[in-house]
């Protein structure tokens, strides 16, 4: 057991496995292909809200209590992996609503906040800058501040400090923007 728990794509694919067979064996209340686009949506979002408050509730608040010489541990190895799935999470998370919202024909009036489609739209209006924040301010700032990309030692504080407003900021935005995507209810 320990040697299949311990391989994290081994699990991911028993867990695809067991999903699809569930997918395939209980229809859902809708399409196939829109059940899966809503199941990789939510899991796309909870990998990136999830990153989103790790970082906010637990890296940034403890890091200033770790030791400086065991502080490398997580600006080279754990912060570095975290981004990368922080990012793509961001990314996968609404590209698949996007086309959830496409898909069901009501892309255009989310985003333009028609009546009864207000709440998903805002929804959908805060989670695309949020993503913009992670993409456009966070990576940037934070490549700078870990050190992935050359900066001096002023240049990777502000970056720093830019990185970490603009994840409060996102922080603060995520909790409007899950209560409009869970309460929407298709127009």
């Amino acid at each position: 057991m320990a040697k299949f728990f311990g391989n994290l794509h081994l699990v991911l694919a028993a867990g695809l496995v067991l999903a699809l067979a569930v997918i395939f064996a209980i229809p859902a209340n809708t399409i196939p292909e829109q059940a899966v686009l809503r199941w990789l949506h939510l899991f796309f979002g909870v990998l990136w809200i999830g990153l989103l408050y790790y970082f906010n509730f637990v890296q940034i608040p403890t890091m200033p209590k770790v030791p400086a010489e065991l502080k490398p541990g997580v600006s080279k190895f754990i912060a570095p992996s975290a981004l990368f799935f922080f990012r793509w999470g961001a990314a996968l998370t609404v590209l698949t609503g996007l086309i959830i919202a496409w898909r069901s024909a009501y892309l255009v009036e989310a985003l333009t906040l028609t009546p009864g489609f207000v709440l998903i739209g805002i929804g959908m209006w805060l989670a695309l800058i949020m993503a913009f924040n992670v993409w456009f301010v966070i990576w940037p700032n934070q490549k700078k501040a870990l050190g992935i990309v050359p900066a001096e030692d002023a240049a990777k504080a502000k970056a720093a400090t830019t990185a970490m407003i603009f994840s409060r900021t996102n922080t603060l935005l995520s909790l409007p923007m899950l209560y409009c995507m869970i309460n929407f209810n298709g127009g």
